[in-house]
């Protein structure tokens, strides 16, 4: 019998269908072809964060029965995938499930697997972005909360019922944007609904990629907004390199660059790095900050495969600052000690 080397493997042997998404950086499919060389270690992962790879797989036999498992599996230097994790986990689903991924389980076995020390938990914001995606990819229903949002959106329920607006109702309206009416009811709730709907919803638009029109008004929000919101606008426009940039600049002329709005670029807004202009304003903000702190966010972005090689060159920029040589220069003590 075939040894099970990868999970790709062991799902196509149990003749179940798949499909793979991030779960770290943002949550968006990952290519089916990516993801198999990740597994066969021919390639890194592309969305690293913290030196893991953080990921959901969906999956289905003809039942049409879907289970999902929640992984984080741990990064070499180079990004590729460690094998022994991987291996002791299909290890332990073989052992428990034989190979069939649908087996039925009795209570303490569900609770075993579901505890096993590769799984981890995404955040609420990030679970119901999944949710909702994962049923319009596989043509399933919104959830229940659905209705509820899009009549808070389209201004049919007062702004100050805003509590009443759930978060998984919110997440199936902009996965659906393109959808009937939704483009234009996101656009225009930003001007009368309440800022914790606004938040919630830049909380799901940061997984997405927005529409001119929808990210132009976000931009302009994060602009008018209080100080203390002005990082969830951000995130919000990941998608879109160009708005980015003139925000991270706007960010720098106002003197919010601190060590929050630093890690929500390096976490979500990584893209806009790629150019030289913003990266130089980022590097030069991150050499502010302590060395502990430039030291782990260096390492984070540097990880990132489509970042890689503009941060490395940037180790021998000689137009960088003294501040920003001295940060590096202490970043290689650590590396060498």
């Amino acid at each position: 019998m075939t040894e099970i080397t990868t999970l790709s493997q062991f799902l196509s042997t149990a003749n179940t269908q798949f499909q793979v998404y991030d779960m770290g950086r943002r949550v968006q499919n990952i290519d089916i072809m990516a993801f198999h060389q990740f597994e066969n270690l021919t390639s890194p992962y592309p969305y690293p964060i913290q030196g893991h790879a953080q990921f959901a797989i969906v999956f289905w036999d003809v039942s049409q029965q879907h289970y999902i498992w929640f992984l984080k599996l741990a990064l070499d230097e180079r990004g590729l995938l460690s094998p022994a994790p991987r291996t002791q986990f299909i290890k332990m689903i073989i052992e428990a499930l034989g190979r069939d991924p649908a087996k039925e389980l009795s209570e303490a076995e569900q609770q075993k697997l579901a505890n096993h020390p590769f799984a981890f938990k995404p955040s609420a914001e990030k679970l119901a972005q999944f949710n909702a995606l994962v049923r319009k990819q596989l043509n399933g229903k919104a959830s229940p909360q659905y209705e509820y949002a899009y009549q808070y959106l389209s201004g049919q329920v007062s702004a100050e019922k805003w509590q009443q607006v759930g978060l998984q109702g919110i997440a199936d309206i902009c996965v659906r944007a393109n959808e009937l009416d939704h483009l234009q009811q996101l656009i225009n709730s930003f001007d009368y609904s309440a800022i914790e709907v606004q938040i919630a919803l830049c909380q799901c638009l940061e997984h997405l990629t927005l529409e001119s029109s929808l990210a132009d008004k976000v931009f302009e929000q994060l602009l008018s907004t209080d100080k203390q919101n002005k990082l969830y606008f951000l995130r919000a426009l990941a998608s879109n390199d160009e708005l980015s940039q003139q925000a991270i600049s706007y960010l720098q002329q106002q003197g919010l660059l601190n060590a929050e709005a630093l890690i929500t670029i390096a976490a979500r807004n990584w893209t806009a790095l790629k150019h030289e202009q913003t990266r130089t304003i980022f590097l030069e903000a991150l050499a502010k900050q302590e060395q502990q702190f430039f030291n782990q966010v260096f390492a984070d972005i540097v990880a990132i495969p489509s970042l890689r090689p503009q941060i490395l060159a940037e180790l021998r920029n000689p137009n960088r600052s003294p501040q920003l040589a001295s940060a590096i220069g202490g970043l290689f003590k650590v590396i060498k000690s």
